[in-house]
């Protein structure tokens, strides 16, 4: 992308190959990884296609401080990891995007420091020394003690004065010294300087969702309208039913059976049986009997079964069997 060339690329096309590797970072972070060495070494480009490599260095982004302290390339490397002994955050990233941006649109590196003091005076050649609170923070985590003499910083060099003031404020806060203060990735992702990209995203979207979908679908018809003609559907087929059930059964289903006539009282005229007039005794001139309720027996009292039976038979002995040889 930058090999050879000698002229910077239009800040259209360097638009474009920034949102693509904003959104690159984005969806690391969203899935719980940052990727500690962004550079332009590990950007592959084909085609307009923005893909970002080389995940040697990925970490979690849940993963418990401290961090390998050596980490990144130096041109590349954020303040937190220059001044810390491994506290820093997934922030890294975007101020590592923020050198590639440089970059990309001067064709020259933004920090190019010869060893880490070195990198830390080039820093602040053009940033400026950070807040001492911004240092107070970075001293809680360091071992030695740091004191910087006061610098204003130059700001960014006049090399991207062809770039819009919405290109230099994403810059700007991309390559904020407080990490606590720089932009994240999903927030680049809305900065004004992206508004054509996304417009032209959603315009894409829209595109894959009518190729998708019927250009004229079919209007649906109301829902009353379509209950009212089913129920007027199963009357009209309800006598068809009856009519074929009947063919099928044959006349003998169509009679209908008569009805019972039941008398509220019952009253018997003769007790002609024997076996009937046995039961009800004599006495009664045809009439059902009158029921009594049974005596209820409480637990102590015992009763004697052979005196409430008073059978009427005679008592007979039967003869002895004689026995021989002690068989049977």
């Amino acid at each position: 992308m930058m090999t050879g060339r000698r002229q910077p690329l239009s800040e259209k096309k360097i638009m474009h190959y920034m949102y693509q590797l904003c959104k690159s970072l984005d969806h690391m972070h969203r899935n719980g990884i940052f990727h500690r060495d962004v550079k332009p070494e590990n950007i592959l480009i084909k085609q307009d296609i923005l893909k970002l490599g080389d995940f040697g260095s990925c970490c979690s982004v849940y993963s418990k401080q401290p961090y390998t302290e050596y980490i990144s390339t130096r041109w590349y490397r954020a303040p937190e990891c220059l001044l810390t002994d491994g506290f820093y955050t997934y922030k890294m990233d975007l101020w590592s995007a923020g050198c590639v941006f440089y970059e990309i649109a001067s064709l020259q590196p933004l920090f190019p420091g010869a060893n880490e003091l070195d990198q830390i005076s080039k820093i602040h050649d053009v940033i400026g020394t950070p807040a001492q609170k911004t240092l107070t923070k970075f001293k809680q985590s360091r071992a030695m003690s740091f004191d910087f003499p006061f610098k204003k910083g130059s700001g960014i060099p006049l090399l991207t004065a062809n770039l819009s003031p919405q290109c230099l404020s994403l810059l700007h806060a991309m390559v904020a010294y407080d990490p606590d203060e720089r932009i994240a990735a999903h927030q680049a992702l809305q900065h004004p300087y992206f508004q054509e990209q996304r417009a032209a995203e959603l315009q894409v979207l829209a595109s894959h969702r009518r190729t998708l979908l019927p250009e004229h679908p079919m209007a649906l018809e109301p829902l009353s309208h379509n209950w009212h003609a089913s129920k007027e559907s199963r009357k009209q087929k309800q006598p068809l039913r009856q009519e074929e059930d009947a063919k099928r059964l044959g006349p003998a289903c169509l009679m209908q059976l008569p009805k019972l006539r039941l008398s509220g009282v019952t009253r018997l005229s003769s007790c002609s049986s024997p076996t009937l007039r046995s039961v009800l005794g004599s006495g009664t001139n045809g009439r059902v009997p009158v029921l009594r309720p049974l005596k209820c027996v409480g637990p102590n009292k015992k009763t004697d079964p052979q005196k409430d039976i008073k059978p009427n038979l005679k008592q007979c002995r039967l003869p002895t069997i004689a026995r021989k040889g002690g068989g049977y």
